[in-house]
This record gives C-alpha cells, sequence and structure tokens, in this order.
C-alpha cells in the first residue's frame, strides 16, 4: 500500500501543528505548507498570516523533521479575498472574509499547490468531519465532535473534488485534547492565541481599510424610519450592518437598530427591534454537498452567522443557484451578503450568500 502523501497547511497555531503529528504517528507522509497571504500590518504579530506565524509553523516542522513550503499567495489572496471583500461592502452586503479564503485559497488554490508539490491530500486544523455515503455516492462535511469549535459553517462551500482530497484530523477532538497533544509533544505554540481578526484588517476597523484600498469615499448621508422619515445623519453607508445598535450617534427614547441600507439613495433605516426580524428569504451562489439538488420542500436546520444556534426551516431551490429559506420562527437580523448554511443531523446540506 503507497504511504498516503499528506500537505498540512500550517498556519503556525496549535491546530494546524497538532493536525502535522497526528498525520505523521497515523503513517502519512507529511509536508508543511505555509501560505503567505499579505504583507504583515502594523499590529502585534498573532494575525493570520503574519511573518511570526510563519516562523512558528517553520519550528513546528523542524521539530517534526517534515519538508517545509512556503507559497506566496499574496495576488491571489488579494484578487480572491481582499478584492471581493472590499466590493461587497461597496454593494451595501456584510461578507464573511474566512468563508472567501477557504473557498478560494485554502482549498482551492492551497490544494492546487499541493497537487502539483505531488500530494494526495491537504489537511487542515479545521475543527470539522468529511465522510464518505456508499448509497449516494458523495462526500459529506460533518460537524465536529467540539460542538463549541465546530467551523462547518464556514466549510460549506467545499466541492466533492475538495472534499475527496481533504482530510480534518481534529474533527473528532476536543480543543484540550488538542491543546494536551501540543503539550506532549513539546510544541511551543501549545498555548498560543487564537486570532480573532480578520487578518488584512488586524485593527478592525474595516471601514477605513477599504477608503484607503480602494481609494472611495463613502458620503454623508441620511438615517431614516420604514416611512422614509429621516432621524438624522449617518457618515457613510459603509459604517454600518444590520442589527448594528450601537454607535449611531444618535439617541432615542428605545432602542433603536439598523434595519437595512439602500445605495441608491444612500439611506439607512432603522427601527426598533421587532422591525429587525424575518422569516423567508433568498440566497444565491449555492453550493449542495450532500445532494446535488433540492427536489421540492426540504426540512433543515438553518445558521445564518457562525456563532448562531441553527433553526428550523424550510428550503426550496427555485432554479439552480437560488434557495428559498423560510425559518418556523422569525429571525433577527438576516443579513445580505453573509452566509446561509443548512442542516440534516449533523450533516451539512448546503449553503449560498444570503440575498
Amino acid at each position: 500500500m503507497n504511504q498516503k502523501k499528506v500537505a498540512v497547511g500550517m498556519s503556525g497555531g496549535v491546530d494546524s501543528s497538532v493536525c502535522a503529528v497526528l498525520l505523521q504517528k497515523e503513517g502519512a507522509n507529511v509536508s508543511g505548507i505555509t501560505l503567505k497571504l499579505h504583507e504583515d500590518c502594523a499590529s502585534p504579530d498573532g494575525i493570520c498570516g503574519s511573518s511570526a506565524d510563519a516562523e512558528d509553523a517553520r519550528l513546528v516542522a523542524q521539530r517534526l523533521g517534515i519538508d517545509f513550503f512556503v507559497c506566496d499567495m499574496k495576488e491571489t489572496f488579494q484578487k480572491a479575498v481582499i478584492d471581493r471583500f472590499s466590493k461587497s461592502y461597496e454593494r451595501a452586503e456584510t461578507p464573511n472574509p474566512c468563508i472567501l479564503c477557504n473557498r478560494y485559497i485554502k482549498f482551492d488554490a492551497m490544494l492546487k499547490a499541493a497537487q502539483q508539490l505531488g500530494m494526495d491530500y491537504i489537511a487542515t486544523g479545521h475543527y470539522a468531519q468529511v465522510a464518505y455515503d456508499e448509497k449516494t455516492k458523495r462526500y459529506l462535511l460533518k460537524k465536529a465532535k467540539d460542538t463549541q469549535k465546530d467551523q462547518s459553517y464556514v466549510l460549506y462551500s467545499l466541492t466533492q473534488h475538495q472534499l475527496a482530497h481533504t482530510i480534518f484530523p481534529l474533527g473528532n477532538l476536543e480543543k484540550a485534547e488538542v491543546r494536551a497533544i501540543a503539550e506532549e509533544n513539546g510544541f511551543h505554540n501549545a498555548h498560543k492565541k487564537e486570532s480573532q481578526d480578520i487578518c488584512f484588517v488586524p485593527d478592525g476597523d474595516y471601514a477605513a481599510f477599504i477608503r484607503r484600498y480602494r481609494g472611495i469615499s463613502f458620503p454623508e448621508g441620511n438615517f431614516v424610519d420604514k416611512n422614509g422619515k429621516i432621524l438624522g445623519r449617518h457618515k457613510g453607508i459603509i459604517h454600518y450592518t444590520v442589527g448594528q445598535r450601537k454607535g449611531l450617534g444618535l439617541s432615542f427614547p428605545c432602542p433603536m437598530y439598523v434595519i437595512s441600507k439602500d445605495l441608491e439613495t444612500n439611506t439607512v433605516t432603522l427601527g426598533p427591534i421587532d422591525e429587525l426580524y424575518q422569516t423567508t428569504f433568498l440566497a444565491t451562489d449555492i453550493n449542495l454537498i450532500s445532494i446535488p439538488k433540492i427536489e421540492g420542500e426540504m426540512e433543515v436546520y438553518a445558521k445564518i452567522r457562525y456563532n448562531q444556534k441553527e433553526q428550523p426551516a424550510t428550503v426550496t431551490q427555485p432554479d439552480e443557484n437560488t434557495i428559498q429559506v423560510t425559518f418556523k420562527e422569525p429571525q433577527k437580523a438576516i443579513t445580505k451578503g453573509q452566509a446561509v448554511v443548512l442542516y440534516q443531523g449533523d450533516t451539512v446540506v448546503g449553503g449560498g450568500t444570503i440575498l
């Protein structure tokens, strides 16, 4: 039997480091790949993709005695992630850059690079599981054992080809077990802090980043209510997201939230919390995993943001690239540009981008 050749995407963190040692102990021929995605920003080390992360990854690879490669993907990352992220905000959407990165970089560009290096599979430190259904002859994406760390939501765009060549060694482990394995193997990054920020906007000011990056200014406009009554002035539509309550710069007798944004009129609609709830919406740019197509009306559990618990819903597929989702109970702040991911039990049915 040929030895399995696996390229581990090594970010310098504890999760990907433990991936490498677990696969090595299973007898795989392991190599490490670190992706250079952007120039280091003026921020403390620890952001995803910094030079310090690359050095941490190299030290782990050296300790394990495995080959280590650094792939320069700055140009690809700029076009596939930063450009899409910026243009999405310009369309008054709220994108998820981690989903874009997984879709176009980690499981597309990195897989292609690994295969060019003669590897059979890629592995990452994501908390999720891949299975194969003999009955349907389809690869499945499933939730991780550690429900607090489960990352299946940001992986819904994986194709059958990508799932067939992807390994998630941590899918059946708890985070505490992963750190313990790192300690047992003497990894210096066993207790390294996890990155929480957008890697290319480490200060969190995405509006300022987009102004600099795109060279576009976003003019002031009116806050209005649902009837069009002017409530005050906003500082530029890009500064606001659906569901936002703080930072509006206005005072009201009761809490007011961003309900919607209109690019054509350059207005931001505010309203009380009950106006944030809705039941039905469309999503486009869909990817189905467990089935090739949704026939008729399907009962699912749907999730509209990463940290939300999925909720009961029905879904139909009116055309090849669109799904219509109807929640059993109204949901708060269904946001254009975010992802909706559909589940049946622990299995991801698929997902798409909210319209």
